[in-house]
């Protein structure tokens, strides 16, 4: 079968494509025989977690790369033992391709903790989360296969109507030129990934405001706060090179429903937005994020109506696909992907020991952008930052959204939104 003009993408952009999520659990180490036996189990039935990717049979522009069924699904192959770190095994993860000639995933056991990787051609983030939490104690284990199939169709919606107007508008967006990071001299430019604890005490205080509002979610906190973190590294936008344009950050949006939530795969879309670097107050970059958020619902729509036939255009041009990723991939379009979730299902366990922290991964882009990813588990806080620009710079933009997220917590009042 062949891949999506999406999964194609992720294929021809000339990165390694690896997204990853590690969990962190308390208690003793775990034993590899009952953690592959819990694979087994629970992933053993899910088609999508035995497809190899086939290279063309042709010319790559014509017949593009295919997927074919994996006859067996054997858990020693996928799952192994090391006694590295979670955040070791996250960054080399972050700039190695998987294995080929297998299914694209790992899945590796620490002492304390399991880090799943996988292509993003196979999965995207939320698939990595509805994997985990397959696995865990009290999930209801998937049903036996029914008819093999790569890509299970969605469940039947009807298409949202938006006018033509909002399309165009959802179009320009998504081709507006910003600009990249400040500019990385030539040949320095490294991979690096920098995993942030933050403290749970200033994340409830920053989720209440602004003061009098309605509080701020975690896509609308770490919006605004990397907004600060770059002007704080960076200075104001207004002092950067490359002119007016403005930085946009890159918001995966998940397609999918309740019917077809737990589909693997990709099924997301992505929305730009211009960060607020230029606004002064870390309480109004905050009230202008979520502005922004708030148009996110209207503006899938506008998504979910021009998809289809994009994607079946490029399918049937599979170097379209290639043109198109490699055309996102550049550092002034897809500068910075930022996204955030809670893991709800809390208490969490795995072989009856507790989850205490999930850490994302987000995939590495080319030089001259960092994607971030920040998840709350129980009362842990995590981000992960990876960036492609000087080496060490993933750290430095970490802490910074740190402490402007300890910024937006201490303002105890509301603030003038910015004009």
């Amino acid at each position: 079968m062949r891949l999506t003009a999406v999964e194609e993408g992720h294929l021809r952009n000339g990165l390694p494509g690896t997204i990853g999520i590690a969990a962190v659990f308390s208690g003793g180490p775990f034993d590899l025989v009952r953690v592959r036996s819990r694979v087994r189990e629970r992933w053993g039935a899910l088609d999508r977690m035995r497809l190899l990717i086939e290279p063309p049979t042709g010319p790559a522009a014509l017949s593009g790369h295919r997927w074919a069924a994996d006859r067996s699904f054997d858990p020693a192959a996928h799952v192994t033992a090391t006694d590295q770190e979670p955040e070791a095994l996250l960054a080399d993860g972050t700039a190695h391709p998987l294995p080929p000639g297998r299914p694209p995933w790992r899945l590796l056991v620490t002492p304390h903790a399991l880090v799943l990787l996988a292509h993003h051609a196979l999965l995207d983030g939320r698939s990595l989360e509805t994997l985990f939490r397959l696995l865990m104690d009290d999930a209801v284990p998937p049903r036996p296969p029914g008819p093999a199939s790569a890509h299970p169709p969605a469940a039947a919606r009807q298409r949202p109507r938006v006018r033509p107007g909002g399309v165009g508008r959802e179009l320009r967006r998504v081709t507006a030129p910003g600009r990249r990071l400040p500019a990385v001299p030539p040949g320095e430019a490294r991979p690096s990934v920098a995993v942030v604890e933050l403290d749970p005490q200033v994340m409830r205080a920053a989720r209440r405001q602004p003061a009098g509002g309605r509080g701020a979610t975690l896509n609308e906190l770490l919006l605004s706060t990397y907004a600060g973190a770059l002007r704080a590294c960076y200075g104001p936008l207004r002092s950067w090179p490359a002119g007016p344009a403005p930085l946009y950050a890159t918001v995966p949006v998940d397609l999918r429903t309740r019917a077809d939530a737990r589909r693997l795969g990709n099924a997301v879309t992505a929305l730009r937005v211009p960060l607020p670097v230029d606004v002064e107050s870390p309480v109004a970059r905050l009230q202008v994020c979520q502005d922004l958020v708030a148009a996110f619902p209207h503006r899938g729509d506008a998504h979910r109506a021009i998809l289809p036939a994009l994607r079946a255009v490029a399918r049937t041009v599979p170097w379209l696909a290639g043109v198109t990723a490699r055309s996102l991939a550049r550092p002034e379009v897809t500068t910075s992907l930022c996204t955030a979730f809670k893991w709800r299902d809390n208490p969490s366990r795995f072989l009856g020991r507790p989850l205490s922290r999930v850490v994302p991964l987000p995939q590495l882009s080319p030089p001259g952008t960092a994607n971030l990813c920040l998840v709350h588990t129980a009362d842990a806080y995590t981000l992960t930052v990876v960036s492609h620009l000087r080496a060490g710079d993933a750290a430095m933009l970490g802490e910074a959204v740190a402490q402007d997220m300890k910024a937006v917590a201490a303002s105890g009042a509301p603030a003038a939104r910015a004009g």
